[in-house]
């Protein structure tokens, strides 16, 4: 069975849920033949860090955006679950994945939700995880043999303003404002278009606003434009020809625009006078090993990681050399001569069997990396089978970095989180299983040892397989995860 067969089959069984009703993803008895929690409640131990800078048009800091803030960091100041009594519920919405979400000013999830017929924004009721509203953005074309499990064109990533305004992207070549009301619906407001500089096969990926109020975005074929939002007025620049992207973005306050491709790392500024101004252009380019292969777990040959910047100084990635990946760590600052702009790359997890499609998090001067090697859709985690397991964490020094600790966890696609609250990184895991049952737990391991310090099970079944997503604090500290068939809410009782 392919993969997008077993969603079908999952869609079949689901069903879509009736409008307005919070349905629980189906659990399955073989939830019963598992631990339900595993370890011990954590005691609190907040990170000492700096904390990262607000960007003016988002909305607060991890709020905004599926990476949390401008510098991509993964990472929240507010104190996730602990362990105590985790109180776990569960809605589905058909076979949608809400692989971003945001939260608007008053608390609610807000959602860009794909499936097999497109993309579109939900609001979502952050304690009953009730359907609000939803506005369609994208329709998934079929006919283009693309495999929606995988085409992440023109529907996975988008940023909420801090007047709750979504920011989405469409298959149209399009990037919308809508309005997330007080009364939770939405409307569109504006549409600006880019199909004039945006070629025919090409689509968008990502998109981001700068410190000065422009709006970026960036394409699969490597088209990188600023929009200023009150002329409409749009300006381009190319990347090297063959090269691709298929990450988000990380900007910071002294307007560096930082993007990987399959091939290098950027760091992109908007000009500032003159008939050009506002045009992107290229500050620096940095090429890093990407290996000989599209390895088990990645969409595509180079670095899985949206840049992510640490304090005034550095950004980092992990690259695709073989025998082992390694997160590479530069100095972004514009004028650092080439040959001291590298500052350590540090080879991690399993030799020969390591890699990761997700963002890296960024924890004080700490870095954490999840392995993904192995995972190549939901059948491949069928049957009790699970990708290769490791994460590690690696240390920023003042000259080099050196390599923490390593975990043994199994977290075949999540995308990591970090509450600098209470010092806990959540992953969410699959353990390989002899007895074939296919159990998913929210983990929670110590940001410092690297021990993990609980488990708890959201359910059995494919329906529980996040699948690239994310891991999501919201204000209040509730965890969300989302899955193919739904959102997962976690938090501590009592």
């Amino acid at each position: 069975m392919t993969a997008t067969a077993a969603v079908a089959v999952l869609a079949l069984g689901l069903g879509l849920p009736a409008p307005g009703a919070a349905v629980p993803i189906p659990s399955l008895p073989t939830d019963l033949l598992v631990p339900q929690f595993v370890g011990a409640p954590a005691v609190p131990q907040p990170v000492e860090h700096r904390r990262v800078p607000q960007l003016p048009m988002l909305s607060a800091n991890g709020t905004s955006s599926m990476h949390d803030d401008a510098y991509a960091s993964d990472a929240y100041e507010v104190s996730g679950p602990l362990g105590r009594d985790l109180q776990v519920t569960s809605a589905t919405y058909g076979v949608r994945e809400c692989a971003t979400i945001a939260f608007d000013s008053h608390g609610r999830v807000v959602g860009l939700c794909g499936g097999l017929e497109g993309f579109g924004l939900m609001v979502i009721d952050p304690v009953t995880l009730q359907p609000i509203s939803e506005l369609r953005t994208s329709q998934r074309d079929l006919a283009s043999g693309k495999n929606p499990l995988t085409d992440i064109c023109g529907g996975t990533y988008f940023f909420l303003d801090r007047s709750d305004r979504a920011y989405p992207t469409t298959a149209a070549r399009e990037i919308w404002k809508v309005a997330v009301h007080a009364d939770g619906s939405l409307a569109k407001e504006h549409v600006w278009s880019v199909a004039s500089v945006v070629p025919d096969g090409d689509c968008l990926i990502a998109t981001m606003p700068d410190w000065r109020g422009r709006i970026w975005f960036f394409t699969e074929q490597g088209v990188v434009g600023t929009i200023a939002p009150s002329s409409g007025r749009i300006r381009t620049t190319h990347l090297p020809a063959g090269e691709r992207v298929t990450n988000s973005v990380s900007t910071d306050e002294s307007g560096g625009m930082y993007v990987v491709s399959t091939h290098a790392l950027y760091r992109l500024d908007a000009r500032r006078r003159g008939a050009a101004k506002g045009t992107p252009h290229v500050t620096w380019r940095r090429t890093y090993d990407r290996g000989s292969r599209t390895k088990p777990g990645n969409l595509s040959q180079g670095s899985g990681t949206t840049p992510t910047l640490v304090g005034k100084r550095w950004v980092a990635i992990n690259d695709n050399a073989d025998p082992r990946t390694r997160i590479v760590v530069l100095d972004r600052r514009r004028n650092v001569p080439g040959h001291r702009r590298l500052h350590c790359a540090v080879p991690v997890l399993a030799h020969d069997a390591g890699t990761t499609d997700n963002s890296l998090v960024a924890a004080g001067r700490s870095l954490v990396i999840e392995n993904n090697y192995g995972y190549g859709g939901p059948t491949t985690t069928l049957g009790g089978r699970s990708s290769t397991p490791g994460l590690a964490s690696v240390e920023i020094r003042k000259r080099g970095c050196r390599l923490q600790w390593t975990s043994d966890e199994t977290a075949p696609s999540s995308v990591a989180k970090a509450s600098l609250g209470n010092g806990l990184l959540y992953a969410y895991t699959k353990p390989p299983r002899a007895d074939g049952l296919d159990a998913w737990y929210v983990t929670a391991i110590d940001l410092r040892t690297g021990q993990t310090r609980w488990s708890r099970l959201t359910g059995t079944g494919v329906q529980w397989n996040n699948h690239y997503s994310s891991i999501y604090l919201g204000p209040d500290g509730t965890l969300y995860v989302a899955t193919l068939a739904g959102l997962v809410r976690m938090r501590d009782g009592g």
